[in-house]
């Protein structure tokens, strides 16, 4: 397909990065809770450019590799490392994917998904949820910072809901939108609110609401859905296809 081979280039870069601070990892070079070096020092280790860096631990960040705490620096994050190579091949797949198509599966998927995670979660789901939701408080003035909190949130709820399997089918959504996302977020509208509205699901989730935590996270996606169609120009052809 050729949206595929066009992001090939940029996709093999970003790998390249990926691959080589995973290797940081798995030599024990980098251990769990290492915090890394600044980013134009470490880029210049790696000889690689700060784009390139920032684009590989944007990666891992959503992936759960990295943790970025706003205002302190970006750290190895403890437990064992989950690079998903399965996930990281199928991003390639997913990215011809429409992005009404994307949240429509979304809206079925993690609606239900927070009802069993309001039923089933666990106080360290609990504990995790809350960190996130103050760290995307912390970064509203840092959107590519605060778009890896938002989808480390909806990562941690699949995995409250007991289900591996849905648990891994979200990574693999989360990872393709966060390729998409991260090239508009700049232009977000609406951090303030959407931060509220993942405080108010976690609030659900965490009180044992199943039926509130699942009508809050569909809200929460139509919303998400219609500012971000805001972040770029009108796409007719995504549109003319939405609505039929």
């Amino acid at each position: 397909m050729p949206r595929i081979k066009q992001a090939e280039p940029y996709a093999h870069r970003t790998m390249q990065v990926v691959n080589h601070i995973r290797s940081l990892i798995e030599n024990g070079t980098l251990q769990p809770g290492d915090k890394i070096p600044p980013e134009r020092e470490f880029a210049r280790t790696l000889k690689i450019s700060r784009a390139s860096l920032r684009t590989g631990i944007g990666y891992l960040a959503a992936m759960g590799v990295m943790k970025i705490r706003h205002g302190v620096g970006t750290f190895v994050a403890d437990g064992p490392p989950e690079f998903g190579k399965a996930s990281l091949g199928m991003m390639g797949a997913l990215h011809g994917f429409q992005t009404w198509q994307m949240f429509e599966a979304r809206i079925i998927l993690e609606s239900d998904i927070a009802a069993l995670a309001a039923e089933r979660g666990k106080d360290e789901h609990y504990t995790a949820l809350a960190e996130e939701v103050a760290e995307m408080f912390a970064a509203m003035d840092s959107p590519a910072d605060f778009l890896i909190h938002d989808l480390l949130f909806h990562r941690i709820i699949s995995k409250a809901s007991g289900n591996p399997i849905l648990a891994a089918v979200i990574e693999t959504i989360t990872s393709a939108l966060y390729d998409k996302r991260r090239k508009t977020v700049e232009r977000s509208i609406d951090m303030r609110e959407s931060a509220e509205m993942h405080r108010e699901i976690y609030r659900a989730i965490r009180a044992r609401r199943p039926q509130e935590a699942r009508k809050l996270m569909e809200e929460h996606l139509r919303m998400a859905q219609t500012s971000q169609g805001m972040e770029r120009p009108t796409d007719r052809k995504v549109l003319q296809t939405a609505g039929r």
